[in-house]
């Protein structure tokens, strides 16, 4: 039999237990005048930051800095030594790309006719796919133009990069090479599956909607210990997959070292397909003076870097960073970028190498990253995702709706930097950067090592524990 609330106060009152007074305040959810069982519980006090992080048994080191809306800190923990960026570096990109190309810049991919040449001009787009290429083949089908006696790639709008990373393996689809023609973020799709007692491998120019075959890039299966070994012969990329591994089927991405090749060959591809046949493509290092023919936008800057931060998109923070400085290489381009934050009042704490994030050399401090988050907010935040952390926390785990921030992950690495919105409104900008030294330094490069996954799910959930105890603290 369930009781109600009336049941127990006659219960009560029966065995001269409650007093009248109480009595009235069980019944009309008053407390009584000397407390008692109608006042309500006392809140919980919120747990210090410093409890938090050795609650939290993260091995390794973490620092942190929150800061209010004028970048005056009001918690913050030093780390024992600045610390390796990772993707949070992406966040500083942006607003460096904004203020030096504006938000409504785009970047154009044309067809010019040269002569007797055709030459399809990369702008350095950074998200052009083959679907933007099968548009911009539509176009010149649909302008007149008919089959040249060569046909040529140019991609000197940005300077030629093997690798973004080299330190890392060569196998990572988000460490490929940098030029100014990309094509899938300058990636191929690989796919295999067992038939008639042998694999069989694909390889596609993966889009939405078109998916042309790759030529100039090829893979087979081989008995070996590497998990991939590469190489090139200048005309056709060469990948070789331990059998070992391939077990019943699957598919990946792989990264591109030569992106002039492989757009020059999906666009033959989808060009055939609407009638018009072009030559095997060439490289072409200098741009010859012809008459545009047809030509493709990219959307708008502010929608790229939007997608950029939400992705976490390694190659078009460095293209977008390489447009900005207008420099010859990763090294001058951030370094372009460091004095740019030195002009803005904002360098100090700060040693950057790259774009992306995916440098081992670059390195900030939870003060100096916090502070930036704070003068940048009015243009950084709508552009940063809403609760970044919900993917990666167990289900179940309450979302963070005022929550717009960047992470940064890599091998033993997990960084989170951004803005809180209290409860009645208040904006704080904060920075979590938390690093095992030692595991990072013996797992460099490598993919998924032993043990990374459980910390960086520790990480997270200190980050998560941190964030809600600020926004209840300094509401």
């Amino acid at each position: 039999m369930r009781l109600t609330r009336r049941d127990t106060l006659a219960a009560l009152l029966a065995c001269g237990v409650a007093a009248p007074a109480l009595a009235q305040a069980l019944v009309e959810g008053h407390p009584s005048p000397g407390g008692g069982l109608g006042q309500p519980p006392a809140r919980r006090p919120i747990p210090d930051s410093r409890a938090l992080i050795a609650r939290s048994g993260l091995s390794g080191h973490v620092g942190f800095a929150l800061t209010d809306q004028t970048g005056a800190l009001i918690d913050d923990e030093p780390a024992p030594s600045a610390i390796a960026p990772a993707s949070t570096l992406k966040a500083i990109t942006a607003i460096y790309a904004l203020d030096r190309l504006g938000p409504d810049h785009r970047f154009r991919t044309r067809v010019i006719r040269a002569g007797d040449m055709l030459v399809l001009v990369g702008g350095g787009d950074p998200v052009l796919d083959s679907d933007g290429l099968a548009r911009l083949a539509g176009d010149l089908v649909a302008a007149g133009e008919t089959s040249p006696a060569r046909f040529a790639v140019w991609g000197g709008a940005l300077p030629a990069i093997a690798e973004v990373a080299p330190e890392q393996d060569d196998h990572l689809a988000y460490n490929p090479a940098v030029s100014g023609m990309i094509l899938n973020f300058n990636r191929v799709h690989l796919g295999w599956r067992r038939a008639d007692g042998d694999w069989q491998l694909s390889l596609e120019a993966r889009a939405a909607r078109q998916s042309p075959r790759a030529y100039t890039v090829s893979a087979a299966a081989a008995a070996q210990s590497d998990l991939f070994t590469y190489s090139d012969d200048g005309k056709t990329e060469h990948w070789t997959i331990a059998r070992s591994a391939l077990g019943s089927g699957g598919s990946r991405w792989l990264p591109v070292r030569r992106p002039e090749l492989y757009a020059g060959d999906v666009f033959q591809t989808l060009c055939r397909a609407r009638g018009l046949v072009l030559p095997t493509p060439e490289v072409v290092d200098d741009l010859p003076a012809g008459q545009e023919r047809a030509a493709i936008d990219s959307p708008p800057l502010e929608q790229i870097l939007r997608d950029m931060l939400y992705h976490s998109t390694n190659l078009t923070a460095e293209v977008v960073g390489l447009h900005a400085s207008g420099a010859s290489d990763l090294t001058g381009s951030a370094a372009a970028m460091m004095s740019w934050l030195h002009g803005q009042g904002h360098g100090e704490g700060l040693q950057l190498a790259d774009h992306s994030g995916l440098s081992g050399a670059s390195r900030v401090t939870p003060q100096a990253m916090a502070r930036l988050m704070s003068w940048a907010a009015p243009g950084l935040a709508p552009l940063l995702k809403s609760d970044p952390l919900a993917g990666d926390l167990p289900q179940g785990s309450a979302r963070q709706p005022w929550l717009r921030a960047k992470t940064g992950t890599l091998n033993f690495v997990s960084n989170l930097a951004g803005y809180i919105e209290t409860p009645s409104g208040r904006v704080l900008a904060f920075a979590i950067l938390c690093n095992d030294p030692e595991r990072r330094a013996g797992t460099e490069g490598q993919e998924q090592p032993a043990g990374v996954r459980t910390w960086t799910r520790q990480a997270k959930l200190l980050q998560r524990d941190l964030i809600d105890a600020w926004a209840a603290r300094f509401d």
